[in-house]
């Protein structure tokens, strides 16, 4: 099992890194400068301007650690990575199996089942834990019809019927997401999802935990050998990780909204951390954002017994066990992909 390491956020924008020995040297000022063992990490994710040597850029590929750039705003930019791991036949088989229909459409029904049933869980846990204080016919009545589609998904006989029923089920979950913002109410107000860019607060910080999921997920993806270009729920597009967004769906209501709720309900961030733009949209400040990051590495640090391996695991290896699930049944090890089911 991969060990969950650490992961070096550089969020002030003016640092640049360099590589020193075994050492990552994070220079901040003229002449000041921290320094980190490269063998304790697991991830670099910069936010910065000047960005990162090309020495340590090696160093990271070599090793492994994943390197990955985004703008200050949090807009994805670039991921360095190194040789591509794994076997040629597994790529190969797993291209054969995008172009097999009923191949393709068990996966893709594996992972929106996982997407449909984790989404229930969320609203079944705001009944359950504030059902005084939430509109329970709502969200009853949503969680009903997410239960209800959970049959003719995995009866679905083709990839369009399987896209429509996620639409309906998206819609559905994201019409009564409002109703789970207990605290800030007016602040973070949803209407609905928007994106590129988000023109909320709360759709700009679904936005950046649904980025870092991503990007964790497709380096978990090419960690077992397998392209994160080339999906099944997700028609590919060029410079889109299509098999990535594919097993995302599964798992964002477990790590990014429930993240999401938890930050806005406990007033961990606020509304003055959000600046809307003359474009329309909306954007995190840096403290926000450092705030942000230290959730979402707090919560891959919680413990969960997996459904499917039966073992105790860090939430943060999630990404890393679903693909290696995934490359298990291609390979053939398993007549099924099984989703991750929240409990």
């Amino acid at each position: 099992m991969k060990k969950l390491g650490n992961t070096l956020y550089i969020t002030t924008p003016e640092a640049y890194l360099s590589l020193e020995g075994e050492t990552v040297v994070v220079q901040k000022e003229e002449g000041k400068a921290l320094k980190l063992p490269l063998h304790n990490l697991e991830a670099i994710v910069c936010f910065n301007y000047p960005g990162v040597s090309p020495a340590l850029m090696g160093a990271c590929a070599r090793r492994g650690i994943g390197l990955t750039f985004f703008r200050p705003s949090g807009r994805f930019l670039a991921r360095v990575s190194g040789p591509v791991s794994g076997n040629l036949l597994l790529r190969k088989r797993q291209h054969q199996a995008t172009a097999e229909p009923k191949t393709a459409v068990a996966i893709a029904a594996s992972c929106l089942l996982g997407k449909v049933y984790n989404s229930r869980v969320v609203i079944e846990r705001a009944l359950r834990d504030h059902g005084l204080v939430v509109n329970r016919e709502r969200l009853q009545n949503a969680s009903a019809f997410l239960k209800a589609s959970l049959p003719a998904i995995r009866d679905a006989a083709d990839l369009e019927t399987l896209r429509g029923l996620e639409g309906a089920a998206a819609k559905q979950y994201f019409r009564v997401f409002d109703e789970l913002i207990l605290h800030q109410k007016e602040a973070f107000r949803f209407t609905g999802r928007n994106r590129r860019p988000p023109r909320d607060r709360m759709n700009a910080l679904l936005s950046f935990l649904y980025t870092l999921l991503t990007y964790e997920v497709a380096s978990a993806l090419e960690g077992v050998g397998l392209d994160p270009q080339i999906g099944f729920l997700h028609a590919d597009r060029p410079g889109r990780p299509s098999l990535a967004l594919d097993l995302v769906e599964e798992l964002r209501p477990a790590l990014a909204d429930r993240l999401a709720l938890s930050l806005v309900n406990r007033r961990q961030v606020n509304a003055k951390g959000f600046t809307l733009k003359e474009s329309g949209g909306v954007l995190m400040d840096d403290k926000t954002r450092k705030t942000v990051l230290g959730a979402w590495q707090a919560r891959k640090q919680e413990q969960i017994t997996h459904p499917f391996l039966k073992e105790r695991i860090p939430l943060g290896l999630l990404p890393h066990v679903q693909a290696l699930l995934l490359a298990r049944h291609l390979r053939g090890d398993l007549d099924a992909y099984p989703p991750f089911f929240w409990s």
